[in-house]
């Protein structure tokens, strides 16, 4: 019986990636208790864990004495050498080797019970603590079940969370199929395994996924200063360089494209606007919604509003595709965006002299006379 406890749990251990030194620890333990409540907290036991030969022994001591007062940590001079075969004397220590089966088979169940619950809360502590120092990164799993809400991958023979509102919109998954994505969160829970999120519609997973392919930007060399998407829709960037004989934009997006286009690809051909980060809020929004050509910028830093001047041909760019660009520009910069075409400007302007011009009073009439504008 005692092989057949450490041989389970040895197994379960390699199963579940759990040290041995561990384990015997949990075992110990769960013995521990079992001795407590069979011989008293007083008692005098060791109890030996050899997980390479799969053997468990437990030694309870007592002490030699004449008359017995407390049976679990004495016993008298006659039994002693009885059960020995030695010749002891009164204060000498007896050891008794104690069989499991001694316990009785409730005892036992209970011990296994107890064994049961330490390993599930050793594996969900090193799974929280394996993915917890995950979060950020990206990794692979593979698909086994799709739900309306969410698709469940595995990992590492883990279960991992792919909620809806975090996968890209236009992608479709079937069971089987391996995906990319970053673990954007982890969680304990009262029972079971801890939840484990992970996303590819989030900006970070568009971060990591750049991390990977420029070297640059893992480097450090080059720094992404914000991001903003939509995603597999659109997505805008912004980039410095902290090495002036390196272009920012010029190394992320490659020769012809070939490092961009990766990523494009990775993302359901998600477009990916790249653009030089600026301190000055102006020039700033003047690249956040290229390829849009603007006259002019008025700030309002305060209330961090931004109205934006440019020609009517210019406007449908401004905006873009349902709102796409204006918006995207917007979350990036951290202004709000408010387009002003040049013709309404004018008409403001000529309303306004307008309502302010008065004729020079007439010479003939001696009267004030206003405008017929008015």
């Amino acid at each position: 019986m005692k092989s057949e406890i450490v041989d389970a749990f040895s197994m379960m251990a390699k199963d579940k990636n759990i040290d041995r030194d561990i384990l015997s620890s949990v075992i110990k333990d769960s013995f521990n208790k079992m001795m407590e409540k069979k011989y008293g907290a007083e008692s005098n036991y060791d109890i030996v864990v050899n997980m390479e030969k799969g053997d468990i022994e437990i030694f309870l001591y007592k002490t030699v004495v004449e008359n017995i007062t407390d049976p679990n940590t004495e016993i008298d001079i006659e039994t002693a050498k009885e059960k020995s075969g030695e010749d002891l004397q009164v204060g000498d220590d007896y050891v008794e080797e104690i069989p499991i089966v001694d316990f009785g088979r409730r005892m036992v169940i209970n011990l296994k019970q107890n064994l049961n619950q330490k390993i599930r809360e050793i594996e969900k502590e090193i799974t929280y603590n394996t993915y917890k120092d995950l979060v950020g990164e990206i990794l692979v799993g593979e698909i086994y079940q799709i739900k309306p809400t969410s698709i469940l991958l595995i990992h590492n023979g883990n279960e991992i969370i792919f909620p809806k509102s975090e996968q890209i919109p236009k992608e479709r998954y079937k069971k089987g199929d391996t995906i990319r994505a970053i673990v954007k969160s982890i969680e304990k829970r009262p029972s079971g395994p801890p939840l484990i999120i992970v996303s590819r519609a989030d900006e970070q997973f568009l971060e990591k996924l750049f991390e990977l392919e420029i070297p640059e930007i893992y480097d450090g060399i080059i720094e992404i200063r914000g991001i903003a998407r939509e995603p597999g829709e659109r997505a805008k960037m912004s980039v410095t360089s902290n090495d002036d004989r390196i272009d920012a934009v010029g190394a992320c997006v490659g020769m012809k494209g070939i490092r961009i286009h990766s990523i494009v690809r990775e993302l359901s051909n998600e477009n990916i606007d790249v653009i030089n980060y600026s301190d000055e809020p102006a020039i700033y929004i003047s690249r956040a919604l290229s390829p849009a050509k603007l006259n002019d910028v008025s700030l309002d830093n305060e209330s961090k509003i931004a109205k934006i001047y440019a020609d009517e041909d210019q406007i449908s760019l401004i905006i873009g595709k349902s709102g796409q660009n204006i918006k995207l520009a917007s979350k990036l910069t951290g202004y709000q965006i408010d387009v002003v075409r040049e013709e309404e400007e004018e008409e403001d302007e000529d309303e306004t002299e307008d309502e302010e011009t008065v004729t020079e009073p007439s010479d003939e009439s001696g009267s004030d006379e206003k405008s017929e504008d008015e």
